[in-house]
């Protein structure tokens, strides 16, 4: 199993308050969710009115697909032009994907 996060710190251009901002990264949010079906959420700079920070997760079997998810994700957020990204921050890990009997359960059915 390969697991991708992305953090991306952005400017909020348009924001004069703390609602708007959070009405516009709720947008963001939204759009990125229903479009990739992601994990996705407004993780920090929650009291700043004109920054903002978001992170991204994506899960699959091939690390090329992932990494390929986590830029169109980036550039569907930066072509919605509500935000601008002043920077982000990518890592993508391996996970064995060998399930082992550590704690002694077996279900007999599925062997």
């Amino acid at each position: 199993m390969v697991v991708g996060v992305r953090i991306i710190e952005v400017f909020i251009i348009d924001s004069r308050s703390l609602k708007e901002k959070r009405g516009i990264l709720r947008r963001i949010v939204h759009r990125a969710k229903n479009k990739f079906s992601i994990s996705i959420a407004e993780i920090g700079d929650q009291n700043s009115w004109k920054r903002g920070r978001i992170g991204f997760a994506v899960v699959g079997n091939d690390r090329n697909f992932v990494n390929s998810m986590m830029n169109k994700i980036l550039s569907f957020i930066e072509d919605l032009q509500l935000v601008e990204v002043i920077c982000s921050k990518m890592e993508i890990i391996t996970i064995s994907d060998v399930v082992d009997d550590r704690y002694g359960y077996q279900d007999a059915k599925y062997y």
